[in-house]
């Protein structure tokens, strides 16, 4: 593994009003709070209201054996050309004790844009996992729990909350809009990384960055910047679930193209509704997608017997009703939620996520999501609970999971639809021929799904050598890690990715 780069990890959500937790029994060492010794001075405004860093001992129970690592919750100061400090960034680190100088370093964050990193923290990469129940449906009732399958196995970790969400704040409420465009997100974070490497003596080491949903797109953006504005050259980037080309995302619902990135992972959903989800068969669907159902959507509109049987064949693969599907002259994308399971309101994060529609009398989906606005609340009040209580860090700041006024101001520099990372990731597979990059996918996301990132891949120009792109599918959806099985694997190949580093 080489000893210069670095990576970013990222995702989305929440304010922390979330049910109590239960306190649950774990194997780990009784943790010893180490208040203020990497003391920091007070900033001005609300920042006066963040305390100094916490510092705290652990130790987790592992299949390889126990780990000891230290936690520290803090912040990381900005500041602007008169020297003053005009903003802290909250972070959580962990990092293995006597693991020497070479283990890897990832710096992960969530999406949104306007979503805090709790949901890569306690849903997969942390050392402390929140339990939803056996089918990750019961927020109610979570509970912490010590998660052995931590990527603190194989990398130290430090998740980042972007400014605006967590607990990260400017010193003027005025100036946080400053931060919430795309190139100055990409700005402070790579400022934030640069500022950590620096003083933990990590810049020589091997450092990847790891993003969910914009967490992706704000990896690449990140990397670029490191390289190009710090000197530091990023080993890898793990992505889950990522945005990146909003012409697919966010285009037109009219694009045959879009409708055909789609298709698979409306068909993921229906072959696991029948048990029948396998390579074989979604790979049938696949090629159905960007065959014939590509061409016929690209052509003339289709008329008599000929559109009554294509029209059947995509109700078959996709599991939306013949009607709607004629109705729309066969395209998927759009409101197709509120007739995909008769009676019940399907999430977008995941299509095999459903509950019963609060408002069966709309004819168009406009209720909150299952996932987002129901399940995925519980991580705010969880991670509040668990800095406070087992990390030390205590502020009267409220933590924003998912912080709603980034979202609806953010930036994007010419509009959403024209913002991408295809050029940021050309440069820097092409540039640097250690450079790898992973990503994962759940089968049944609607919001990010994995056909506009095969179709991106698929058509990157060569970059020597060969394999460095990858892209691993799973069960579930945006937020795979909810599914144990998925959340287990694809540590598992994380795990692989790091270990193959040249």
């Amino acid at each position: 593994m080489q000893l210069h780069r670095i990576i970013v990890f990222s995702l989305a959500l929440l304010t922390a009003t979330a049910p109590a937790l239960a306190q649950s029994n774990r194997g780990s060492e009784q943790r010893q709070q180490q208040q203020g010794q990497d003391h920091q001075p007070a900033g001005s405004g609300v920042l006066r209201l963040l305390p100094s860093d916490s510092v705290t001992e652990h130790a987790l129970d592992t299949p390889q054996g126990k780990l000891n690592y230290t936690a520290t919750a803090g912040t990381i100061p900005l500041y602007g050309q008169s020297g003053e400090q005009i903003a802290a960034i909250f972070y959580t680190s962990y990092v293995a004790k006597n693991a020497g100088d070479k283990r890897p370093l990832t710096f992960a964050f969530n999406g949104g844009p306007g979503a805090a990193s709790a949901f890569l923290n306690l849903g997969l990469v942390g050392p402390r996992r929140l339990d939803l129940g056996p089918d990750a449906r019961n927020p109610s009732d979570a509970k912490l729990v010590d998660n052995p399958d931590s990527w603190l196995r194989f990398t130290d970790l430090v998740l980042i909350d972007p400014i605006g969400t967590g607990w990260s704040r400017t010193a003027k409420a005025d100036d946080a809009k400053d931060f919430w465009k795309v190139q100055s997100d990409a700005d402070s974070m790579a400022k934030a990384i640069s500022n950590y490497a620096a003083k933990h003596d990590r810049t020589l080491g091997p450092i990847y960055l790891m993003g969910e949903s914009y967490g992706g797109f704000r990896a690449a953006k990140v990397a670029r910047t490191l390289q190009r504005d710090y000197g530091v050259v990023v080993n890898g980037i793990v992505m889950l679930s990522p945005l990146l080309e909003g012409w697919l995302t966010f285009g037109d619902d009219q694009s045959a193209l879009r409708s055909a990135l789609l298709l698979p992972s409306l068909a993921a959903a229906q072959l696991a509704t029948q048990n029948k989800l396998s390579p074989d068969a979604l790979g049938k669907a696949e090629k159905f997608a960007l065959t014939d159902y590509l061409t016929a959507l690209a052509g003339p509109p289709l008329s008599g017997d000929a559109a009554q049987v294509f029209y059947k064949r995509v109700a078959e693969v996709t599991g939306l009703p013949a009607d709607s599907i004629a109705k729309a002259r066969g395209f998927v994308t759009g409101d197709v939620l509120k007739v995909l399971r008769d009676g019940k309101l399907v999430s977008r994060y995941d299509a095999n996520f459903a509950v019963d529609d609060p408002f069966p009398e709309r004819r168009t989906n406009r209720a909150p999501d299952p996932i987002l606005d129901g399940v995925a609340r519980a991580y705010g009040g969880a991670f509040a609970n668990y800095a406070r209580n087992e990390l030390g860090f205590n502020t009267e700041i409220t933590y924003k999971l998912l912080a709603n006024d980034v979202t609806g101001h953010w930036d994007w520099s010419g509009g959403r639809v024209e913002a991408g990372v295809d050029d940021e990731l050309r440069v820097l597979l092409s540039f640097d021929m250690h450079f790898r990059l992973l990503i994962a996918h759940g089968m049944t996301d609607l919001v990010t799904p994995y056909g506009d990132t095969r179709y991106l891949l698929d058509h990157l120009p060569n970059a020597e050598p060969p394999g460095r792109a990858q892209l691993k599918l799973y069960r579930g959806g945006h937020m795979l890690y909810l599914y144990s099985s998925s959340r287990e694997t694809f540590s598992r190949d994380a795990a692989a990715f790091y270990k193959a580093a040249p």
